[in-house]
């Protein structure tokens, strides 16, 4: 079995004159990761390895979630391909994911997680928000031979309520 989490960056600002790669987070941004990041732990999920855009946004997002759940950061890399926003370049990260990891966890950005969620999981998600996650798992043990999988989990901040 394979399983991949989607991770959506949290809210990030456009009130900089910086470039897409370089816009942070908003403080909303930051409390809502930690709010999913929270109770995905109580799940009790092992991960085998995380992996993250470039993009600022995404890796702070990254960096608050796993801290939250005690990832070990020697398990962690940045990706170039992860910075998309159609999803062929995830698609292709997944698909060629060493098959020695199980479980992986994806920072990343919209369209492309939605366009994900949507083309592996088996139920319809309109928008993957940000600090959204989405759960999908697969029955295969090959990475490369990943197709439509089963949406094990959601969590999305409106849906936890402080």
């Amino acid at each position: 079995m394979k399983t991949v989490i989607l991770v959506r960056h949290g809210k990030s600002s456009w009130e900089y004159s910086v470039s897409d790669k370089d816009r942070p987070l908003l403080e909303r941004g930051i409390k809502d990761v930690h709010k999913v990041a929270g109770k995905f732990l109580s799940n009790l999920i092992h991960i085998d390895a995380a992996y993250s855009s470039l993009a600022n946004r995404a890796l702070h997002t990254a960096m608050i979630f796993l801290r939250t759940i005690n990832f070990p950061i020697a398990n962690f890399a940045l990706s170039n391909e992860l910075y998309d926003f159609s999803g062929e370049d995830v698609y292709r990260f997944i698909k060629g994911l060493k098959n020695d990891k199980d479980t992986v966890i994806i920072f990343g950005h919209n369209e492309a997680f939605t366009h994900i969620a949507n083309s592996l999981g088996n139920m319809y998600i309109d928008n993957v928000p940000t600090s959204g996650l989405v759960q999908i798992k697969f029955d295969t043990n090959d990475w490369s031979a990943v197709a439509k999988g089963t949406t094990v989990q959601t969590l999305f901040p409106k849906q936890l309520k402080e």
